[in-house]
């Protein structure tokens, strides 16, 4: 592949951090350029692994337009940057930072894109689909876990999962909302101006690096509380934890987006889920026995039965519309996710310990 100049916005986030590592790996005479305002606890750790291998750091956030000059061209651009939480904005001082970054921020990108006519990936999120409608899919209650029935009667909803034909009427959270008027917004600049485009709705993406919290990063806030003996809760739906997610290993989404980027043709002006589908779908309490085979450890578990607003009892990604475009394939089972991140944290458990207290 010949040489690219590609810019990853919240490069030193999860996401951005782990590719730009692996497009830089991939291909060393690439110029990756990562922009980040490390507004996130523990992304400044991430700022050695970039330097140490030849990515470049710019210092900045993207609801400034200053801080997105750029003089020399930039053949790609990849959004990563966004306040990640589904539970951002229940409050005025988050929402104004949610809208501000996830919405503003991505029209700030594409004016950007625009300027030097980069191919653009955007990173969206499963959220967009509606809780309200998602709260009604037809399911099974089994031992150990949610599943959902055959022959749904919404349109887009199968054993499969969520597809991208799946209603996108009804509340979907803050986080949500400002994550599809993105979209909105990169479709029309890629009709205005010219830009080529790749939307990918990712589900939960999970790995090394990741600093998981209660409102986002599950996986790893579950390896965490695991490893140091700490306490969890299963909330919502009963509280025995028999909730639903597909997990995608970063990995694999870098790999998928490398090869976005090296045969772009299939996959421009589309709009498509990215996730670990329903062979790497598992429920809270599935991970719970992962986490304790890996660690050896048992922790208390509270059950807290009532709903939050906004959550979902199942949720896995239909990525049949991306299969029928690419031989991209899962390499990473969620046993391979969840002892990937174990060894991550037991290589760094000085470091890690204070930042997941």
């Amino acid at each position: 592949m010949e040489s690219l100049r590609i810019l990853i916005t919240g490069g030193c986030g999860f996401i951005g951090s782990n590719l730009a590592l692996h497009l830089k790996n991939e291909y060393p005479n690439n110029e990756i350029i990562v922009l980040d305002n490390l507004r996130r606890r523990g992304s400044e750790l991430n700022l050695s692994y970039l330097r140490d291998n030849g990515i470049h750091f710019k210092h900045g956030d993207i609801r400034n337009k200053e801080d997105l000059h750029f003089k020399n061209r930039l053949d790609w651009i990849i959004d990563c940057a966004a306040e990640p939480s589904a539970l951002a904005g229940t409050d005025k001082n988050s929402q104004d930072y949610l809208i501000h970054t996830n919405f503003q921020g991505t029209i700030n990108t594409l004016q950007v894109a625009a300027q030097h006519q980069s191919k653009f990936i955007f990173l969206s999120t499963s959220r967009v689909y509606p809780y309200t409608s998602l709260n009604a899919i037809q399911y099974a209650e089994l031992d150990d876990r949610f599943e959902i029935l055959d022959n749904q009667v919404q349109l887009g909803c199968s054993v499969r999962g969520i597809s991208e034909s799946y209603s996108l009427k009804g509340a979907r959270t803050f986080y949500g909302s400002s994550k599809l008027a993105s979209e909105l917004f990169v479709e029309e600049f890629g009709i205005n101006y010219g830009i080529n485009y790749i939307i990918n709705r990712c589900g939960v993406i999970a790995g090394p690096r990741q600093m998981g919290k209660v409102d986002q990063g599950i996986a790893t806030l579950w390896m965490a509380r695991h490893f140091w003996k700490k306490e969890l809760s299963y909330i919502g739906f009963g509280g025995q934890g028999k909730q639903v997610r597909d997990i995608l290993h970063i990995n694999d989404l870098s790999s998928l987006i490398s090869h976005q980027i090296q045969n772009p043709r299939p996959y421009n002006g589309k709009t498509l889920n990215v996730g670990g589908g329903i062979k790497n779908a598992a429920s809270l309490l599935e991970l719970t026995r992962i986490c304790e085979e890996i660690t050896g450890n048992r922790i208390p578990i509270s059950s807290i039965p009532v709903t939050r607003n906004g959550d979902i009892p199942i949720y896995i990604s239909d990525c049949k519309l991306l299969n029928e475009l690419s031989e991209w394939t899962i390499e990473k089972s969620i046993q391979n996710i969840f002892s990937d991140i174990f060894e991550w944290m037991y290589q760094n458990e000085k470091k890690l310990k204070p930042l997941f207290e």
